[in-house]
């Protein structure tokens, strides 16, 4: 009965409050270096509550990154959380960038230290964002605040004649729903996410002006599937998905955006001045599977304890008030007919399968909360699930065999929908995206290319973008090798050895079939090379490693244009 009467009393202040708070606007940092802080902070979501909160330079949340394409930047992340446990990494959410520099959990920031990734922006003009990803943690660290958009321009977008001042007629609008435990602190992984906060702030209002204004949409949430439009059904025209613009605007009342996912939309206010209206979720459209739905059923009848108890699940309930105010002095008034011309790739020469099921089959609870996992696997930092090559284009079949959707989401290259289960891609999911829902007994296909980017050791990861369920394991990692460097061989097809694994203070390379002379690398986690070393015969070889620091290494030896590589533990 405390449960549901707190839930309730979430939800009552919520929706009583409605645009009593002026819309936080994240400040805005234009460089090609950036210092971030990530902190802990105070923020008051209940009037005279302070709650506990993480930040990006502040207490909440995190600047807006805006970057031109071509630029090199440098990220310097600085951790300085407390507390037990909290070490975190930062991952550039879609943007198209080297393995060591793309914050996965193999890019762990310790406390007190800093990462500095350097690396050159590939991607087109769009919107993307930057949060903690792994170790166990996303979930929480995300929760608690630490996420912020990253806006990337380009010479097509300025081009155009479509908004773009960054605060007047250009907003950056991050939905995340949250949980409240009793004391009104932030709560992990439940199904009590009763408030709506819009970058950061409850009951947001934002005074617009009367003109065409785009709304940069970003789902932040831990869970929660929204299914945006307006007051009065108004209509709108999406410009840009995940990662770009489109050919075209298309005119919608409805956009879905799962975790993850973004959406670029121009709003026309034009004869509105002095009027109001709402940017709501209208959930009670959403179909049974989706969270935030009326219903997560699964077929074998299983459905998430509590979930109706939650006053937002398959409610419409308004997310941002829009007062419009007087006209800018340099307004756009009309939008154009055309933006940027996409090629989709329509050839590709591998197939691939991904299975996304609970861990028990035959657990009808299990359907709809898990634990789950893809191909029968869940991540394991020591393992890489795909190798696959440089300049190869392929498919990618993703099914739900699960009761509930699930976002896949896709490191550093974007892609292209073939189907949803066989049939049409609706008009505003043909452009390029990184996450894509999948609904429960239904498979979606993709088209991707993987260019640029080598890695041999370090990986890049796939999963599922509801946070909880990447923490418990629904994820995996492929990696992508550039056989024109390394020759053909197979990096699971070893011509040496390694012992003592793990070591402590020296470790033995055995040599095979191999003929001399080899040069023997030990990288890091990072990529970082550590040790590199050249051995002109085939006697055994010692490295002491008494040095290095206790964790995961890789021992690569080059041989003949042959390359060959096994995992190292220091213990």
């Amino acid at each position: 009965m405390k449960k549901v009467i707190h839930i309730l009393f979430g939800f009552l202040i919520y929706s009583i409050g409605i645009a009593q708070n002026p819309l936080a606007v994240p400040p805005a940092l234009t460089s090609t270096t950036f210092n971030l802080a990530i902190q802990n902070g105070v923020t008051q979501f209940y009037p005279g509550i302070n709650t506990p909160t993480y930040g990006i330079n502040g207490a909440l949340l995190a600047p807006t990154l805006i970057v031109n394409k071509w630029d090199w930047v440098t990220m310097n992340v600085t951790n300085n959380l407390t507390g037990s446990g909290n070490s975190t990494t930062i991952h550039w959410h879609g943007l198209h960038l080297p393995a060591t520099d793309d914050g996965g959990p193999h890019q762990i920031i310790a406390q007190g230290n800093t990462w500095s990734p350097h690396f050159q922006i590939l991607n087109s003009a769009g919107t993307f964002w930057y949060h903690p990803h792994g170790d166990g943690k996303t979930d929480r660290h995300v929760s608690k605040g630490l996420a912020g958009m990253i806006i990337v321009k380009d010479s097509s977008e300025a081009a155009l004649q479509i908004p773009r001042t960054y605060g007047v007629d250009d907003f950056p609008i991050v939905v995340q729903s949250k949980a409240f435990d009793i004391l009104h602190q932030i709560a992990i992984s439940t199904e009590d996410d009763t408030a709506i906060c819009v970058n950061g702030t409850m009951s947001p209002y934002l005074n617009a002006p009367a003109q065409i204004i785009r709304l940069r949409l970003l789902n932040g949430s831990s869970m929660r599937t929204y299914n945006f439009g307006f007051t009065a059904n108004r209509s709108f025209k999406m410009i840009a998905g995940d990662a770009g613009l489109l050919d075209k605007p298309i005119t919608l009342t409805r956009i879905r955006l799962s975790p993850g996912e973004r959406a670029e939309i121009l709003l026309d206010l034009t004869s509105l001045n002095g009027q109001t209206i709402h940017l709501t979720s209208f959930s009670s459209e959403l179909p049974n599977g989706i969270y935030g739905a009326k219903t997560v059923r699964g077929m074998m009848g299983g459905t998430i304890p509590d979930y109706n108890l939650n006053p937002l699940n398959g409610k419409d309930f308004n997310v941002l008030q829009l007062n419009v105010v007087a006209q800018t002095a340099s307004p756009i008034t009309t939008i154009p007919a055309t933006l940027i011309t996409n090629t989709p790739w329509t050839n590709y020469s591998v197939s691939r399968n991904f299975v996304l099921q609970p861990d028990t089959m035959m657990s009808a609870l299990g359907m709809v909360i898990g634990p789950f996992n893809i191909n029968g696997s869940h991540f394991d930092m020591d393992k890489i699930n795909i190798t696959t090559y440089l300049n190869t284009t392929e498919r990618w079949r993703i099914t739900n065999n699960t009761g509930i959707a699930h976002p896949f989401h896709k490191h550093d290259l974007h892609f292209y929908l073939l189907n949803i289960n066989g049939g049409a891609v609706p008009d505003y999911e043909k452009g390029k995206k990184d996450v894509v829902l999948v609904m429960p007994g239904e498979y979606v296909e993709f088209v991707t290319r993987f260019e640029d980017f080598a890695n041999s050791t370090i990986p890049y990861m796939y999963h599922c973008h509801l946070l909880h369920h990447e923490d418990d394991g629904m994820m995996g990692s492929f990696r992508v090798i550039d056989t024109s460097a390394t020759g053909v061989s197979e990096l699971t097809e070893n011509n040496f050895t390694i012992s003592p694994n793990p070591a402590t203070n020296s470790v033995t390379v055995h040599f095979k079939n191999e003929v001399p002379p080899f040069e023997i690398k030990l990288l890091n986690v990072l990529g970082e090379t550590v040790l590199n070393q050249a051995v002109n015969t085939i006697s055994n070889t010692s490295i002491d490693v008494s040095n290095l620091s206790t964790g995961i290494y890789f021992l690569q030896v080059q041989s003949n244009n042959n390359f060959y590589c096994q995992k190292f533990i220091k213990q």
